[in-house]
């Protein structure tokens, strides 16, 4: 149990740094993405270890669990990407004119 709340805890630093590196401008402060990182692959090793039940000490299971939610938690902090948009003319479902 132990080896999987390290491990986990570990690999969500680990996802976490690497978003920030990445994608630094759409994601808010990194203190925020480290701790969501972190916590999302806590919380996933937690689930992964819960679903699986008391016959189950499979740690790889455990730790692509929480990968898998700590990336699904730094999805959800990205923000749209800030650059030239085109606008549309129309306005949304409206019929075109004729003339």
């Amino acid at each position: 149990m132990l080896m999987e709340v390290l491990g986990s805890a570990l690999l969500g630093l680990a996802l976490s740094a690497a978003a920030v590196r990445v994608l630094a401008p759409r994601l808010p402060s990194r203190r925020t993405v480290l701790v969501s990182g972190v916590l999302g692959a806590l919380f996933g090793a937690y689930l992964t270890h819960f679903a699986l039940g008391p016959g189950h000490n499979t740690l790889m299971a455990t730790l692509i669990g929480a990968v898998l939610v700590s990336a699904v938690v730094l999805s959800l902090l990205l923000r749209p990407a800030r650059g030239p948009r085109r606008r549309s003319h129309r306005t949304p479902f409206s019929l075109p004119s004729r003339g």
